[in-house]
């Protein structure tokens, strides 16, 4: 269907690609695989033709019609939510069109037995057959369908696009590109501000889409299940498989342990026969041998290992100075927007050190929470108040749109930096993958992942105590989100995590909140240590409430109305429900105080224990210690009852 040939992109003295030569077929449904500025991007935006390729072709029928969804896009603030989706079908009267102008041309013609004449009337009639898959449903229907799959309510689609973050009106896009039925669908990146529910909704629409797929997603699972292709771009190179995403990584790994095997053997044959060469070169009875064994090595076809792009995010945050033992205290703290409560008397405790993962189903509050933390929101009730000498970096999910496009990559660092550090802005930047010339792209011409790394960057120019981090690992490659994770696993300071990345979670976590039913439940213990609790193996299982429960958006006025006719909670109930949750809380307060008792009196046994003072009457001191043991463990399973 599509035709690479001799691909070549270069700009700035920089060869993008090289020669690069690959085909797509009608069914191929292909992973775009490579680290973030490889050129999966551009590579997209080449096929739909937004950018010329430096030299070489891409060859494509005609009438081929293709879908493409960018990282960004521009649109009308103005426009509904609803108009915006059904402008993707303005090719409808594109079409009939095409049709009135193929009937003129077809009645003006006298020809009927040429073969332009029969040429003529396959065009008609295939402009006949699509114009009726088009008129053979309700656009307006069609429209909401996929827009409440992308997590849209229904009283949402009168809504003004103006009123939508970005991450919304990248679905009011995506919705766009699948509303048009394209013969080839080109996805940049198009889980990034998608939540579980909906993912699995494009999954499952993606899955029974008959044409052609090209995909960009650093999701393992999307990718492996939506792809039967991968394609790795590798310093300007391509490298074709034909499986998904999880079986290339084990063949990627096969075929460069061959390569190195092949290239390991004939550096010995050739090694031994120069060996072979310099020794006899110069006696007569040998000549003849070595004459045949330098053809030998002339004719050669020499193994070249290829070069793997191991460059690394070498990342490491700044000592910062020592905050206060309590770094966040939430009091009493309840949040909502308009009539929609999102939570509700939240009390919780975040310490120095502490390194914590909010979780929960998307709309249950963890980013709401986040914003409150940062200032950028104030509660309806209560109080969120940051220690003693704290001092907060804040990475908000749309932190690289927050960039100044017109500037540099160097620019962008030097307007905030201070002091000595202004003198190793390169170093700094050649620690997230901005090398040489890299430091003088403007930030528009940056991908997805090269402006997160480039926020990221920013944030670690100040030595802070308390890091609040929105999903950090959005449009970032696999590598940089294991570097990261290295990173914060040896952050000294406090950590606050929102992420849905379940690999990124665990080992970093030790301690959840969980986000649900507008409360806020503490749990101790990492991300393994909850899902086992919980019974379940993935977050997916945690964000999906289940069959008879799809309680998003869509549904929430209509279960508030079920609510409301089935008779809720009496005013007297409530009060008597909050009265009951607050003395449950001060008995969880009161354990927790005894069980930190209890350690601390158990950490100094077993200093005195440790240190051999003879002083020390080791009988009495052993059964003080196993009574002090037994006596937390009752502890923590009076605490783990309170949390039933």
């Amino acid at each position: 269907m599509i035709s690479i040939n001799n691909l070549s992109v270069s700009f700035g003295g920089f060869t993008l690609f090289d020669q690069v030569n690959f085909h797509i077929n009608d069914s191929d449904r292909i992973g775009l695989v490579g680290r973030n500025g490889s050129g999966k991007t551009t590579m997209l935006r080449i096929i739909a033709g937004v950018v010329t390729p430096s030299s070489g072709q891409i060859q494509l029928p005609g009438d081929l019609t293709i879908g493409y969804l960018p990282q960004e896009m521009d649109f009308d603030k103005d426009k509904r939510v609803i108009d915006a989706a059904l402008e993707a079908f303005s090719h409808v009267k594109e079409l009939e069109d095409v049709i009135a102008r193929l009937n003129f041309e077809v009645a003006d013609r006298t020809d009927y037995e040429s073969e332009g004449y029969h040429k003529l009337l396959v065009r008609l009639n295939d402009a006949t057959e699509r114009l009726s898959l088009y008129t053979s449903f309700n656009p307006m229907a069609q429209a909401e369908k996929v827009l409440t799959g992308l997590g849209f309510h229904r009283n949402e689609l009168e809504r003004d696009r103006g009123e939508l973050s970005v991450g919304w009106n990248m679905r009011v896009e995506l919705a766009k590109v699948l509303l048009r039925s394209p013969d080839i669908l080109l996805l940049d990146e198009p889980t990034n501000h998608l939540d579980i529910e909906s993912i699995k909704w494009l999954e499952e629409y993606l899955s029974g889409f008959r044409g052609a797929l090209i995909l960009i997603s650093h999701d393992r699972r999307f990718l492996d299940v939506i792809t039967n292709r991968t394609v790795e771009i590798m310093l300007g190179k391509i490298h074709d498989y034909k499986v998904p995403y999880s079986r290339y990584k084990e063949l990627r790994k096969e075929r460069f342990e061959q390569q190195r095997a092949a290239f390991d053997n004939q550096q010995k044959l050739i090694e031994k026969t120069e060996e072979f060469i310099e020794r006899f070169r110069y006696k007569a009875t040998k000549s003849n041998q070595v004459q045949s064994r330098i053809k030998q090595l002339d004719k050669l076809e020499r193994i070249e290992i290829e070069e793997e792009d191991n460059s690394a995010l070498n990342l490491r945050f700044p000592p910062a100075p020592r905050s206060g033992q309590v770094v966040v205290k939430a009091e009493g703290v309840a949040m909502s927007f308009g009539p929609k409560r999102i939570f509700s008397d939240v009390n919780l405790i975040i310490e120095r050190g502490e390194k914590i993962a909010f979780l929960g189903r998307n709309g249950e509050g963890k980013t709401t929470f986040m914003r409150l933390v940062t200032k950028e929101l104030l509660p309806v009730a209560g109080s969120i108040t940051l220690g003693h000498n704290v001092s907060m970096g804040y990475y908000a999910q749309n932190q690289e749109e927050l960039l100044d496009k017109e500037d540099t990559v160097l620019g962008t660092l030097d307007k905030v930096a201070v002091g000595d550090v202004r003198t190793r802005l390169r170093d700094i930047l050649g620690a997230f993958l901005f090398k040489g010339e890299d430091v003088d792209k403007k930030v528009k011409v940056l991908s997805g992942g090269e402006r997160a790394r480039l926020a990221m960057a920013k944030l670690i120019l100040k030595p802070y105590n308390l890091l609040a981090l929105d999903e950090p690992t959005n449009h970032m490659d696999l590598i940089s989100k294991d570097v990261l994770k290295r990173a914060l696993q040896s952050y000294e300071g406090t950590l606050i995590l929102v992420s849905h990345d379940r690999d990124f979670l665990d080992g970093l976590a030790d301690k959840v909140f969980e986000f649900k039913d507008g409360t806020v439940r503490e749990h101790l213990g990492g991300l393994s240590d909850f899902l086992s609790r919980k019974n379940i193996s993935t977050l997916e299982q945690l964000e999906d409430p289940g069959p008879g429960l799809q309680i998003n958006d869509n549904r929430r006025e209509e279960l508030s109305e079920n609510l409301k006719s089935e008779g809720a909670l009496s005013y007297l109930q409530q009060k008597e429900a909050e009265r009951e949750q607050k003395r449950k809380r001060s008995k969880i307060e009161k354990c927790e105080e005894e069980i930190g008792a209890l350690e601390k009196k158990i950490m100094e046994i077993e200093r005195l224990l440790s240190a051999n003072d003879n002083r020390v009457s080791l009988p009495q001191t052993l059964e003080e210690y196993g009574l002090l043991k037994e006596t937390l463990d009752k502890k923590l399973e009076e605490w783990e009852k309170l949390h039933d």
